[in-house]
């Protein structure tokens, strides 16, 4: 883990697998994350208690997570202070959604910017990483 090695904090979720048919009648096996907005939104309200951040930008339009911004921006005028919650998600002409989560500034991004972002680095350990790297 080489994110752990750089003092970033990583949560893991393992990944459930359900059956799916498919269009041509075969059956797959497809990952689904579960628990990965609750984790968010522990995350988000355990660090404005701490007062670890003032800005906090969620890759996310999931709107569960609208209520956790809710109680983030209770605690933050309880502090006395101010903090700004973003909603960062992709647009395009084929995107399901073009809103970010409720009572967030909403910052859609084009594949351009996402590509911009994506950090090249292959993090993982030497015997995981592929051999054309």
């Amino acid at each position: 883990m080489g994110l752990k090695r750089s003092g970033v904090f990583v949560e893991t979720r393992k990944l459930r697998y359900h059956n799916e048919e498919m269009p041509d009648g075969t059956i797959k096996k497809v990952p689904q994350e579960k628990g990965i907005d609750i984790r968010i939104s522990l995350d988000l309200v355990r660090c404005t208690r701490k007062k670890e951040f003032d800005v906090a930008i969620i890759f996310s339009q999931d709107q569960d997570l609208s209520e956790a911004v809710i109680e983030v921006k209770e605690i933050a005028k309880e502090q006395g202070r101010s903090i700004r919650i973003v909603s960062a998600f992709p647009k395009s002409a084929i995107a399901s959604s073009s809103r970010g989560i409720d009572r967030t500034d909403w910052f859609p991004f084009d594949k351009a910017f996402y590509d911009a972002c994506i950090d090249p680095r292959d993090y993982r350990p030497a015997k995981f990483q592929s051999k054309t790297a």
